[in-house]
C-alpha cells in the first residue's frame, strides 16, 4: 500500500482530492482499466476523466518505484556503517527521485578517480584543512604530507584539490546551483563534425551544421532531430552554460574567505565545474530534455493514432476494394457487409497491359453480381490512375468511390495476424482486403497492425520504444472501449483491446461464440472459460450485443445497474423497451429517487444519457471526397494554386496533406491560420478534408509548401472523440460540406479557363 504521504504528494501535484488519489489507487490496484474507472467509476474518482486518471496512476507507479529505490539506498548506506539518524530521515522524507541520487551519491560505489586515488595516499586530511580555508599557506599545509606516495608539494596540492573538486561536485546544494544554470539558460548546440558535410545523408541535417538556440526554446522534433543526427555520426550536441556564472554560484557557496587556502579552494571549485559538475549536470539535461523530446513526440503519435482509429466509418455496406498496381496489376476484392471476404480478382488497367476495356467490363460484372454500394481504392502506387478510371464507369447505380489510406497494408498482409485470417491467399489479396476494412471500420482493421506501422508520427523509431507501446496501447484501448464493441461479430484482435480482456479470453469468447451460435445475452459471457466475476465486471459494460433480448445488452448501462432501469421502467408502468423508444416517458423520470449509496447521480445521468440512443456508435460516417482532377502528379503543381486536400499526419511544426499527388504537402504551423497557433489539433484534424493554396513547390526535392490562411476549415468531418471532451468548449461550427463543394466547382472552372 502506497505511503499516506505520497497520496498527500500527488494530491497536491494534480490539485485532486485525497479521497480521488486514494480511490483510484484501490480500484487500479483491484485491477480496474482507466476506461472502466472513467465510464462505470464516477462517483469514485470525482468524474476524473481517463487522461486525469491515467496521470494518477503514473504518479503513483513513481512514488512506488520512489519507495522501492529508497529501501536499496538505505541498505547500501547502512551496510557502509555510515547511516546516521539526520541522513535515514533525510531519505526518508524526500519525494524526489533526483534529490534522492544526490544525497545518495557521496554513499555510492563509484569506478577510481583522481579523488579516490588521493584519498588512498591519505590526503583527505589536508584536504580538510584547505576547504576549511583557515589561515596559513598552501605550502605549509602541505608539507607534513609529502612521502613515499606523495613525492612533492604540488603533487600533494593537487592530491587535495581533486579531493575537493569531488566534494564540490557531490554537494546537494552545488549541483541544484547549476541545475538552475542549465534550465534557466542552457544553450543547445550543435556543429557538423569536420569532414562529414559532403557525406551522404549528412544534407537532411544542414540546418544544425552550426545551430544554437535556448534548450528550454527547443521544439521536441528539433531536439530529436539533432540527437539523430548526433547518432549518425554526422553532428556534435553540446548544451553549455555561462561557465563565469557557474564559477560565481559555486564560490558563493564554498568560498568563505580571501585567504591563500581560499584560493586553492577556487582553483578546485573551476576544476570541479569543468571536469564533473558540467559533464553530470549536463547529462542529466541531455537525458531530460530527451524525455521531454519524447513524452511530446509520443503524445502527437498518440493524438494522430486516436484521431485515425476513430475516423469516420462507413458501416455495414457491400465494398469492393482494389489495391492498386501497374506492372502487377490491381488486385481486388470483394466483402460484404460485415467485411468477410467473397472473391478476389485482378485487373490491369494500367501500362505496360494498358486493358482498359477489359478493367472496366470485370469492374462491372464484380459491382452486379455481388451487389456492391461502394468501392475503395488504395492511395498508394497507381492510386490517382485507378480512381480516375472508376469514376468514368457508368455501374448503372450509384457506387460511392473512396481513396483509403494504405499505410501498413502490407505489414498486416504478410503479419501472423493476416496468415491466421486468410491461410490461403497471397499477401496481396490480404492487402486488398485490409484496405475494404478500413474503410467499412477504421478501428477494427487498425488494431491488427503495429501503431507504429501506420505513419502517423514523427520520430517515432528515435523515442523510448517501451514508453511509446505503453502509450499506443492505452491509446488504442481507450478507442475500442469509447466505441464499444460488438461481441458475436468482432475479432480476437480487437476484443483483446477491451476493458478487463487478456488474448487468451479474447480467443476463448471467439471459440465460445463459434460453439454456441453467438451470445444471446451479456449474462452468458460469465459461461465463457476463464470469465470471472471481476473480469466480466470491467469488460461487460463495453460489450454490445444486437437484437439480444434485454435491449441494455445493446448499450453502455453496465448489468450492475440494470435493476435501476427496470425499477424506473416498473415505476412508470412500463417496460425497458418502452422507455428506450419514448423520450417523452424518460422525461417523466425523478432522477433523485433512484440515487442512492451506490449509484450515484453521475451514473444515474449517464444512464439516462445512453437510453436515448443505446448502442449508437460515436463516430460520424464517413464522406465522399474528390482530389483536384487536374493535378496528377508534383509536376501539374503550381505556386497559387487552391486545391482540396486531406489531413495525413499532424506534427508539432505542421501538418501534411494529401493533395492527391505522390508526396504529401507541409503546411508550416504559421501557414494554418491567420492568428497564432500553439497547436496544430486545434485547427485541423487527422484525415479532415481542407482547402490549401500552393506556396511552392521543389520538384527536384520533391517539397510542396501549403497554406491554408484566409480559408476555412472546409469539412464536417467530426474531430475525434477524446476522453474528456465532454467537459471542453464547443469547437466553433465548420462550414457547411455543399459549401465546400460549391468552391471546388468554382475552382474546376477556372482551372479549365
Amino acid at each position: 500500500m502506497i505511503q499516506s504521504a505520497y497520496i498527500h504528494k500527488i494530491a497536491e501535484k494534480l490539485n485532486f482530492s485525497l479521497k480521488q488519489i486514494n480511490n483510484i489507487h484501490e480500484l487500479h490496484s483491484e485491477g480496474a482499466t482507466i476506461p472502466f474507472m472513467a465510464r462505470y467509476r464516477k462517483e469514485a474518482t470525482g468524474n476524473l476523466d481517463e487522461v486525469q486518471i491515467g496521470a494518477a496512476i503514473e504518479q503513483i507507479q513513481y512514488f512506488t518505484e520512489l519507495d522501492k529505490r529508497k529501501e536499496t539506498v538505505l541498505k547500501t548506506i547502512e551496510g557502509l556503517g555510515k547511516l546516521t539518524p539526520t541522513l535515514k530521515s533525510q531519505i526518508e522524507n524526500c519525494f524526489d527521485a533526483t534529490q534522492l541520487e544526490d544525497i545518495y551519491l557521496p554513499y555510492k560505489p563509484k569506478r577510481k578517480t583522481r579523488a579516490s586515488a588521493a584519498l588512498e595516499k591519505g590526503l583527505e586530511p589536508l584536504a580538510t584543512l584547505l576547504f576549511n580555508q583557515g589561515p596559513g599557506k598552501p605550502e605549509d599545509e602541505a608539507a607534513p604530507f609529502v612521502n613515499e606516495q606523495v613525492k612533492n608539494i604540488g603533487e600533494a596540492l593537487q592530491g587535495a584539490s581533486d579531493i575537493i573538486a569531488e566534494w564540490i561536485s557531490e554537494n546537494q546544494q552545488a549541483r541544484n546551483a547549476i541545475r538552475e544554470l542549465f534550465k534557466d539558460g542552457g544553450i543547445l548546440h550543435s556543429k557538423v563534425f569536420p569532414g562529414k558535410k559532403d557525406e551522404e545523408g549528412a544534407q537532411k541535417y544542414k540546418d544544425y551544421f552550426d545551430f544554437s538556440e535556448p534548450l528550454s526554446q527547443s521544439p521536441s522534433h528539433r531536439v530529436l532531430a539533432i540527437r539523430r543526427g548526433e547518432k549518425e555520426g554526422f553532428i556534435s550536441m553540446d548544451i553549455a552554460i555561462d561557465k563565469l556564472k557557474g564559477i560565481d554560484a559555486l564560490e558563493k557557496i564554498f568560498i568563505k574567505a580571501t585567504n591563500e587556502n581560499a584560493s586553492q579552494v577556487k582553483l578546485a571549485v573551476a576544476d570541479s565545474l569543468d571536469r564533473l559538475l558540467k559533464p553530470s549536470i549536463e547529462t542529466e539535461f541531455r537525458l531530460f530534455s530527451k524525455t521531454q523530446a519524447d513524452e511530446e513526440a509520443i503524445k502527437v503519435f498518440a493524438e494522430n493514432l486516436r484521431q485515425l482509429l476513430l475516423a469516420s466509418p462507413l458501416g455495414s455496406k457491400k465494398v469492393l476494394a482494389i489495391d492498386p498496381g501497374f506492372r502487377t496489376g490491381c488486385k481486388i476484392v470483394c466483402l460484404d457487409e460485415q467485411g468477410n471476404f467473397l472473391v478476389n480478382s485482378t485487373i490491369y488497367p494500367h501500362p505496360p497491359q494498358n486493358e482498359s476495356s477489359e478493367s472496366i467490363a470485370e469492374l462491372k460484372k464484380l459491382v452486379k453480381q455481388y451487389g456492391i454500394e461502394s468501392i475503395g481504392i488504395g492511395n498508394g502506387t497507381a492510386g490517382r490512375e485507378t480512381e480516375q478510371l472508376v469514376r468514368g464507369i457508368d455501374f448503372g447505380k450509384p457506387v460511392s468511390v473512396f481513396m483509403v489510406a494504405e499505410s501498413g497494408a502490407s505489414i498486416y498482409s504478410a503479419s501472423e495476424v493476416a496468415r491466421e485470417e486468410f491461410p490461403e491467399l497471397d499477401v496481396t489479396v490480404r492487402g486488398a482486403i485490409s484496405i475494404g476494412r478500413r474503410l467499412l471500420d477504421p478501428l477494427s482493421e487498425l488494431v491488427k497492425i503495429d501503431a507504429k506501422s501506420i505513419g502517423v508520427g514523427q520520430y517515432q523509431h528515435d523515442v523510448n520504444q517501451t514508453k511509446l507501446k505503453e502509450e499506443l496501447d492505452k491509446t488504442v484501448e481507450s478507442c475500442v472501449n469509447h466505441v464499444g464493441v460488438d461481441i458475436n461479430t468482432s475479432s480476437r484482435h480487437l476484443l483483446m483491446y477491451v476493458s478487463g480482456l487478456s488474448s487468451s479470453l479474447a480467443k476463448n469468447i471467439v471459440d465460445y461464440r463459434a460453439a454456441q451460435g453467438g451470445f444471446k445475452s451479456r449474462e452468458a459471457l460469465k459461461k465463457v472459460p476463464l470469465m470471472g466475476p471481476k473480469t466480466f465486471e470491467q469488460c461487460a459494460g463495453f460489450l454490445r450485443i444486437r437484437e439480444a433480448e434485454n435491449p441494455l445488452d445493446n448499450s453502455a448501462v453496465h448489468p450492475e445497474t440494470y435493476a435501476v432501469v427496470e425499477t424506473m421502467a416498473a415505476d412508470l408502468g412500463h417496460t425497458v423497451t418502452d422507455l428506450i423508444k419514448d423520450n417523452t416517458l424518460r422525461s417523466r423520470i425523478d432522477k433523485k429517487k433512484y440515487i442512492s449509496a451506490s449509484v450515484g447521480e453521475l451514473t444515474i445521468n449517464d444512464i439516462l444519457k445512453e437510453l436515448e440512443k443505446p448502442g449508437r456508435d460515436p463516430r460520424s460516417q464517413v464522406k465522399e471526397f474528390r482530389f483536384e482532377e487536374t493535378i496528377r502528379s508534383i509536376e501539374d503543381v503550381k505556386p497559387g494554386m487552391t486545391v482540396p486536400g486531406i489531413v495525413t499526419n499532424i506534427t508539432n511544426f505542421g501538418v501534411f496533406v494529401d493533395i492527391g499527388v505522390k508526396q504529401d504537402g507541409l503546411i508550416h504551423i504559421s501557414a494554418l491560420s491567420n492568428t497564432y497557433v500553439s497547436n496544430p489539433n486545434d485547427i485541423v484534424k487527422l484525415q479532415q478534408q481542407v482547402l490549401v493554396t500552393v506556396i511552392e513547390v521543389d520538384v527536384a526535392r520533391k517539397r510542396i509548401s501549403l497554406s491554408m490562411k484566409d480559408h476555412k476549415t472546409e469539412t464536417k468531418t467530426k474531430p475525434s472523440i477524446k476522453p474528456f471532451e465532454n467537459k471542453k468548449p464547443p469547437r466553433k461550427q465548420e462550414e457547411p460540406l455543399d459549401s465546400f463543394q460549391s468552391k471546388l466547382m468554382e475552382l474546376k472552372k477556372k482551372f479549365k479557363q
